[in-house]
């Protein structure tokens, strides 16, 4: 007797099912939109952590001389 074989499939994550349910409910127009706000955000938060890193290194500079 030979055992049958097993197929693994991937259990999809969290944010693969979100995604999924996004496409259901929203146009592609929405989930473009929602994406380049999103994307947005994370820079605005990227910049926002480098001025905070270029202050920091300003005023020990300032503080040497």
């Amino acid at each position: 007797m030979q055992a049958a074989p097993v197929r693994a499939t991937a259990i999809p994550s969290f944010a693969d099912a979100l995604r999924a349910v996004e496409s259901l409910l929203m146009s592609g127009g929405q989930r473009t939109a929602r994406r380049n706000a999103w994307t947005s955000v994370l820079e605005d938060r990227r910049r926002a952590k480098d001025r905070v890193e270029a202050q920091r290194v300003l005023e020990q500079a300032a503080g040497r001389s």
